[in-house]
């Protein structure tokens, strides 16, 4: 009987103690600075993945802002860089004929000539990445491909069944 009233006892300390603890780290709580514990509140959170549906033709065709301008995208995780028409180049600003195409690239034509440019944003569905490079292509693109100049920028790319995810 003893033991017992001796177990309740330490019991009965025990949550005495654990009590003052928390009332006590409470009230440290209670002196930190407002503003630390405002900031923990208020951390940045993470942004949205964004989405790109998978076309009819089974591709991944992206809407795009190319500073302040529309471009649209096939997306090709197969192509270095960022490609551009050079009607998409003059849609944004550059003059085909005035650039200096010095990179040869390989391309499903065959070998070009290509140009290179930094684009000061690309934007799709609000995955932003500034300062991306581009390259022009001389002759025989058919339409603006998305490469790993923006898409390897990102946190990382998903395609699924239906579309492409993008976590800027």
């Amino acid at each position: 009987m003893i033991r017992y009233v001796a177990i309740i006892g330490v019991a009965a300390l025990a949550a005495v103690g654990a009590a003052h603890a928390v009332i006590s780290l409470d009230e440290a709580r209670a002196a930190a600075p407002l503003q630390a514990q405002v900031a923990t509140r208020l951390e940045p959170a993470a942004a949205a993945p964004a989405s790109v549906s998978k076309g009819p033709d089974g591709h991944y065709w992206a809407e795009a802002n190319v500073e302040g301008r529309a471009v649209r995208f096939l997306v090709d995780t197969g192509a270095t860089a960022v490609a551009l028409t050079a009607e998409d180049a003059r849609r944004l600003g550059y003059d085909p004929s005035k650039l200096n195409y010095t990179y040869d690239v390989m391309t499903a034509e065959g070998r070009v000539k290509a140009a290179g440019v930094k684009l000061a944003s690309v934007s799709i569905a609000g995955a932003r990445v500034n300062d991306v490079d581009a390259l022009v292509i001389e002759k025989g693109l058919h339409t603006s491909l998305l490469g790993m100049s923006y898409l390897g920028r990102l946190q990382a790319f998903e395609a699924t069944q239906t579309s492409l995810i993008l976590k800027p």
